[in-house]
């Protein structure tokens, strides 16, 4: 079988290589004719546990392949995969000029019959501006080639998208064909030795299904961010909120952890572009546009914190900051929180040393020389007024007191992610904040 992705960003490299290692033929295709070289080479754009070693190891088998070339492709191919981007517009809404090009492409350079499965996280309707495409495009060809639209959303965590392509929790598939059904039920058969199901669906209620779920995961983490500021108000600790209502099978442990906010490539764009959406039907969806403020809120609450400890006063403090990307295991600072607090302090005139196990250097990309950028974790903390935790890196978690007395001039903490002990850190000597939680000082 051969099938082509067309796009190798996160979500088509990811998709393409899986694929590739069940032993499907597979061209990812881009326009980018760098990447796809660098790609032939071995060399990944991305940061992504595991992938590198997977594609390498499909190329050297014949069955992972790098082309430029849209219309070489499609030759004996059975189904193509959209997966290029789709980025906000200034109202919110999603950019679809790309989508809708390479569509295009499709309809002029199709042979045979296609499945055309959109996996770019696109708008409601997109498959019939999709399908409109490309019978325009067959249209003036003249030709009478059939084909077929479907959705196919992806649902990859960023820094676990290898397992969650391999071993998904469902797959989700929007058609309207049964020619088209058997076709991708071939293609998905082994991920499913799980157990876990194969779903389909109609193709509006799949493209539904991918903003729900981003919004509603993107809801209980605002929730969770407003419930933990109202504990430090009343005095509760909201470890122990979310432990008490996690216990509950209804509501679960998952996305339920306070901190600094959220960011990434699909929460923040998601949330909009559903609220978008809800506009243009009149049906104005007040939660998610609650969820929304929230989260931005949340991101000003480190900054708010050491304008409290430090008397309003922030001129001239040096602090270390662990952590740039927007979650651990990824290299991505789309929407980071660490974003606004290194620009919110760096008003104020805080001098910031930051570290990043992976992403110094699309945060030196993204930020230039607003602040220092260190090799080291405890580099960062040399004759500092203060730490600030922004991402819950792993190596982060075990502190070595002695190094930290020995490097920083005040001994404080702002933790943005709760992954320290309070009673721990306040026996060392240390001031401590944290996010829902009243601070602890020594």
């Amino acid at each position: 079988m051969k099938i082509a992705v067309v796009g190798t960003g996160y979500v088509g490299l990811v998709s393409g290589t899986c694929f590739a290692e069940t032993g499907i033929t597979v061209t990812c295709v881009d326009i980018d004719k760098k990447k796809i070289e660098n790609l032939k080479q071995g060399i990944i754009p991305i940061y992504e546990p595991g992938l590198e070693n997977m594609v390498r190891n499909n190329v050297e088998n014949d069955r992972l392949i790098f082309s430029t070339s849209l219309e070489e492709s499609l030759v004996d191919c059975e189904a193509v995969f959209i997966a290029v981007g789709t980025p906000p517009d200034e109202d919110g809404s999603a950019d679809l000029q790309y989508v809708l090009a390479v569509a295009d492409e499709i309809g002029k350079y199709m042979q045979d019959y296609l499945v055309i499965a959109t996996k770019s996280t696109v708008p409601i309707k997109t498959a019939e501006k999709v399908r409109q495409k490309i019978a325009g495009a067959l249209k003036k060809r003249d030709s009478q080639i059939e084909f077929d639209v479907a959705s196919n959303p992806e649902f990859l965590k960023e820094g676990a998208a290898i397992n969650d392509f391999l071993k998904p929790d469902r797959i989700v598939i929007g058609t309207d064909s049964e020619r088209a059904e058997k076709l991708l039920r071939r293609l998905y058969k082994p991920f499913l030795l799980n157990g876990h199901p194969i779903i389909f669906m109609d193709i509006t209620s799949a493209e539904m299904t991918k903003y729900a779920a981003n919004s509603m995961l993107a809801t209980k983490i605002s929730f969770m961010n407003d419930i933990a500021n109202l504990c430090e108000v009343v005095g509760a600790d909201v470890n122990m909120v979310r432990k008490g209502i996690g216990s509950d099978t209804r509501i679960g442990n998952k996305f339920i952890y306070p901190g600094a906010g959220y960011g990434g490539s699909c929460f923040p764009k998601d949330v909009k572009a559903l609220i978008r959406t809800g506009d243009e039907y009149n049906r104005s969806l007040e939660i998610l546009k609650a969820v929304e403020l929230v989260n931005e809120n949340q991101k000003a609450v480190i900054p708010a914190k050491l304008k409290e400890h430090y008397g309003h006063s922030l001129n001239g403090k040096k602090i270390g900051l662990w952590g740039l990307s927007f979650k651990p295991h990824t290299d991505d600072m789309r929407e980071a929180p660490s974003i606004r607090i290194i620009e919110e302090l760096s008003r104020e005139g805080v001098k910031i040393r930051a570290y990043d196990p992976v992403a110094i250097e699309e945060a030196k990309r993204i930020l230039g020389d607003k602040i220092e950028f260190c090799s080291d974790k405890y580099e960062t903390l040399i004759d500092t007024d203060g730490l600030v935790v922004v991402t819950e890196w792993p190596e982060f978690r075990v502190l070595n007191y002695n190094v930290l007395e020995k490097l920083m001039r005040e001994k404080v903490i702002f933790d943005g992610r709760n992954i320290y002990d309070a009673e721990e850190l306040q026996e060392r000597g240390f001031t401590y904040y944290s996010i829902g939680r009243q601070p602890v000082k020594p």
